[in-house]
């Protein structure tokens, strides 16, 4: 998976970087655990193979990301608990409220930004696409194509700042709770596109016999990096904490981690009885 770095300006303020200065100001002991902050919680997607999907005893998260959040825990010596709390919608909730402590893969949006502080760079990144029904495709070049006609995504899902607007002012975008409802919906003719992301898209529709009923549509509507954020709410939402954090995300994306993680959540699909 090839890696780039977020450049959209307008974000840049909301992002949790690194300085020299700090670095430097931490004399070695950037991983050591902070007492303000003994263990962390995250949770995120859980409709979102191959980088995350509800464990078969339906209480953790598992995936690429939280292989990644497995090594972010091992650095800075703090355990992550990747939880299930319900579908996208009440996850985005939990970490509003606080009662979860990060969010662990996220688009940024400015209405996100309100409630969480995103850590940079991005861990990830994903491409969202059009989904058509193989039976009733209708030509699609650009996104301009999408107007008139009735899509279907899930509910607090995001395409990215960008796209989002252009939806918002646009399209006819129909919002359900899962991504299993809006493949039916495209397959019994009650929609005439889906919007989700590729990977995960994808492996949905194998998983639910649907791979051979639905297409990804080119090009892409968006491309956009999967970013960890912490909640405003968060007990451990403070300045020391969140620069041990972004420091010790920063070093694992230097070293490659995230993308032996994507390995590993592939593989970890695979291999999942479903």
């Amino acid at each position: 998976m090839i890696r780039r770095k977020a450049t959209a300006p307008r974000i840049t303020k909301n992002l949790i970087g690194l300085t020299t200065l700090l670095l430097m100001s931490m004399g070695g002991k950037a991983f050591a655990q902070p007492s303000e902050c003994m263990s962390l919680t995250a949770t995120g997607n859980p409709e979102y193979p191959p980088f995350l999907w509800q464990s078969e005893s339906g209480h953790h998260l598992e995936g690429a990301v939280s292989h990644l959040l497995q090594r972010l825990s091992e650095k800075i010596h703090v355990p992550i608990s990747m939880k299930y709390v319900g579908p996208w919608s009440r996850s985005q909730q939990e970490v509003r409220s606080g009662r979860v402590d990060l969010m662990a893969g996220a688009f940024y949006t400015s209405e996100r930004a309100d409630y969480m502080e995103y850590f940079s760079p991005a861990m990830l990144f994903t491409k969202s696409v059009v989904w058509q029904a193989n039976d009733h495709k209708f030509p699609y070049h650009q996104r301009e194509d999408l107007v008139g006609r009735w899509g279907v995504t899930v509910i607090n899902n995001s395409f990215g700042q960008t796209f989002d607007e252009y939806a918002r002012d646009n399209l006819n975008l129909l919002k359900v709770a899962s991504l299993d409802q809006a493949f039916n919906m495209l397959i019994a003719g009650r929609a005439d596109y889906v919007l989700y992301e590729r990977g995960p898209g994808a492996a949905y529709a194998d998983h639910l016999g649907l791979a051979e009923k639905v297409v990804a549509m080119e090009p892409a509507i968006s491309s956009e990096g999967l970013f960890l954020a912490i909640s405003k709410q968060s007990p451990c939402n403070t300045e020391a904490f969140k620069t041990i954090l972004a420091t010790a995300l920063s070093e694992l994306v230097e070293d490659g981690a995230p993308q032996q993680a994507m390995l590993n959540g592939m593989m970890d699909w695979a291999n999942t009885k479903r």
